[in-house]
């Protein structure tokens, strides 16, 4: 009995392994393709990875939404979505993300959020 025990206990663990390597995958940031994406939008013209600009930096935007299980999903909206946004206290619109690719957008995210 302790043997089948063993047994079901090494599966178990080889299942958490691979679910856990699946999960990774899955977040992993095509950084080339969000940088070509954060270029075409000109993003660059109001942010930068580590000064602030006219907006935050990114990664002063990763730190305001770390570890907050919606995140990623506020910050999808936010680059779809053209909110109002205030800069030296005039209020414009946020400039949508050029791409109606939700998978380049999500990378996009997991980008910024991972600076």
């Amino acid at each position: 009995m302790a043997r089948n025990q063993n047994r079901f206990l090494q599966v178990l663990l080889g299942f958490c392994l691979a679910s856990a390597a699946w999960a990774v995958q899955a977040q992993a940031v095509d950084v080339a393709a969000a940088e070509q994406l954060l270029e075409a939008s000109k993003c660059g013209k109001c942010h930068s990875v580590d000064k602030q600009k006219d907006g935050p930096a990114y990664k002063k935007t990763a730190a305001k939404y770390k570890g907050k299980a919606d995140g990623e999903a506020k910050l999808f909206t936010h680059l779809t979505t053209a909110p109002m946004v205030e800069i030296d206290g005039v209020k414009e619109e946020h400039t949508k993300v050029k791409s109606k690719d939700e998978a380049a957008i999500k990378n996009l995210t997991r980008y910024i959020l991972s600076r």
